[in-house]
């Protein structure tokens, strides 16, 4: 194998990487504008609605870094 046959693989991996640190510092900064601590308020006291928005918040996001990356 040449290591032209390799590139569009390199590609997606370093992509999906970028992909998944522009998403976990999203929610790292959403984390921080909240005056709520989002992960204890979903889990411990099971507030649906703030994990409805959560989710929401994720796919919107990896929705418009999936846009950035594919250009």
């Amino acid at each position: 194998m040449d290591m032209l046959s390799l590139k569009p693989l390199v590609n997606s991996v370093l992509f999906a990487f970028l992909g998944i640190m522009l998403l976990l510092i999203g929610y790292l900064i959403i984390e921080k504008i909240t005056p709520e601590n989002t992960w204890k308020e979903i889990v411990q006291k099971n507030n649906v609605a703030l994990a409805v928005v959560l989710g929401a918040f994720i796919i919107g996001l990896s929705m418009i870094i999936s846009a950035a990356i594919h250009g």
